[in-house]
């Protein structure tokens, strides 16, 4: 479960809102429903002049908690690597858990898990993976689930950003942390439009 956020983080959080709620509102109000990570086309993506693309992990790759992506990403992953090259595709995440890695590492080997950094919405994370590719941000993309943590540091970073509108979710399986994220979700968007 998320821990409480400190004050000074909430009037961080709010400032880095107020900067950038214009490009947030448009990625809200651009964003297809119902839109998952299966209906975003590498090639497209590659036609467009991304070449790095970045994968949060909980909702986009996976559930909440889950250890590996669903089966049905398989495809989908394989052709990234395929298309972008295993060094060109990132997976940042908030919770990059040990497990998770070493699925990852032994099933679509050369993706790199950028940990060690502070959480988004900080752009550390993005920012590292620019140093390490030398790309320039706009051929960057992250794909987050999430308005007030992964396009938050998108903005801030000045990359591209897709933003998955249907998470995956297992409400049976953890019905306390699934609700509450879903919630967290429901509550930025209406933030992101009202601020």
């Amino acid at each position: 479960m998320a821990k409480p956020i400190p004050n000074f983080a909430m009037k961080l959080l709010l400032n880095r809102l107020r900067q950038h709620r214009e490009r947030l509102a448009q990625i809200y109000q651009t964003s297809p429903p119902g839109y998952r990570l299966l209906q975003l086309s590498p090639q497209d993506l590659k036609q467009q002049g991304i070449s790095v693309l970045v994968l949060d992990f909980d909702g986009v790759l996976a559930a909440y908690g889950e250890l590996s992506p669903v089966p049905e990403l398989d495809e989908w992953l394989q052709n990234c690597l395929n298309i972008f090259g295993a060094s060109q595709v990132f997976i940042l995440s908030n919770k990059p858990l040990a497990q998770r890695i070493t699925y990852l590492e032994k099933h679509y080997q050369g993706v790199r898990w950028i940990t060690g950094v502070r959480k988004k919405p900080d752009p550390q994370g993005l920012e590292t993976i620019l140093e390490y590719t030398g790309q320039p941000a706009s051929s960057v993309m992250l794909v987050d689930d999430r308005l007030l943590t992964g396009a938050l540091a998108a903005c801030i970073a000045n990359v591209r950003f897709t933003y998955i509108t249907r998470p995956y979710m297992q409400i049976w399986k953890r019905p306390i942390p699934e609700l509450f994220f879903w919630l967290l979700r429901f509550l930025e968007r209406r933030l992101v439009q009202w601020y």
